[in-house]
């Protein structure tokens, strides 16, 4: 029998301790087009994304996954540019999704926003879709669909499932290998409509850098990643934080400091409709301001708005302080 024209590939990875090695950028974008194109067997892709997960992915690798993945995404006609692109995968259970109003913040003062996730995944978490139900904000069924929110609104959630359904089905293997698998690392990197910049959260330590690098290597000029609030990107006001930017060339890292002293108690109830009570000045949550200022000025700072964390974080609090309390009201269709 002929050897499987994927085998190579499973081979480099699992030759053993002393034969195996990483992918080259080059080999990860010839397997990632491989596995998007249909033409890996089933086996074939829990051997590779398990061997993956043993021995976690280098930015070379993630980089030749992301542009594998770009290369094989629909572009919608006559898009418009996009300021920020903004992954929304992890889900939030400790604490409402306050980067959704961070986000909103921004589009309502003239940013075109993108941000792109998934509907669910882990039992007990508030994920996107269902907080932007609670503020009114449906999301976009398709490229194309979403090129439109985002000329009328500057705003628009485009699901994962919507643009790469091949993708969303790797994602969905979580619940049945157990862990996750490098595809999570790729899918915050997509930037499907090519903004100027991203806004990416991480949970697992080392991530952070091994985005900035691969965003390096594909030669994106801005981005801002960081250690988020159950994984999201959201600032968590209650600790410090380490924030890795691209500007052009040039990789950076900021050191923001906690906002409070004392840590705030989790929310027992996620009402997502808390949100819109934020958002209108219908009620009031020192976590919450904190955490939609906090997250607003980090993606004023990957936009290249802001030099530094101070500078940023009174331009968000302005841009707070200044919102149009019926902002929301315009999503209404």
């Amino acid at each position: 029998m002929m050897e499987h024209s994927f085998a190579p590939y499973i081979q480099i990875l699992g030759k053993g301790r002393r034969g195996a090695r990483d992918l080259s950028q080059d080999e990860a974008r010839e397997a990632m087009t491989l596995i998007l194109s249909g033409a890996v067997e089933p086996v074939q892709l829990g051997a590779f994304l398990m061997l993956m997960r043993v021995k976690e992915e280098t930015p070379a690798e993630v980089a030749g996954f992301v542009q594998a993945a770009r290369e094989a995404l629909p572009q919608p006609a006559n898009l418009l540019t996009v300021d920020l692109d903004w992954a929304s995968y992890a889900g939030k259970r400790r604490q409402l999704p306050w980067h959704l109003l961070a986000a909103l913040l921004l589009a309502s003062h003239g940013s075109r926003v993108l941000m792109h996730g998934m509907d669910g995944g882990t039992a007990g978490r508030v994920y996107t879709p269902q907080a932007l139900a609670a503020l009114g904000v449906v999301p976009a069924r398709s490229p194309a669909d979403a090129a439109q929110q985002l000329e009328r609104h500057h705003f628009a959630y485009l699901p994962l499932e919507a643009f790469s359904p091949v993708l969303q089905g790797m994602l969905d293997l979580k619940s049945v290998l157990g862990l996750r698998s490098p595809i999570h690392t790729l899918v915050r990197m997509l930037n499907p409509f090519g903004a100027q910049a991203s806004l990416i959260g991480i949970f697992h330590p080392g991530y952070d850098e091994t985005h900035q690098q691969a965003a390096a290597l594909l030669g994106d000029r801005g981005l801002a990643v960081f250690k988020g609030e159950g994984g999201e990107p959201e600032r968590n006001p209650d600790a410090s934080c380490s924030v890795r930017l691209l500007r052009g060339e040039q990789q950076l890292t900021q050191a923001w400091p906690a906002l409070f002293e004392q840590r705030h108690l989790r929310d027992e109830a996620l009402d997502c409709k808390r949100l819109g009570r934020l958002w209108r000045g219908e009620e009031e949550d020192e976590y919450g301001t904190a955490a939609v200022i906090g997250t607003a000025a980090i993606a004023l700072t990957a936009q290249g708005r802001a030099a530094h964390p101070e500078q940023a974080m009174l331009e968000a609090a302005h841009l707070w302080h200044i919102r149009s309390r019926h902002f929301l009201e315009t999503f209404a269709y």
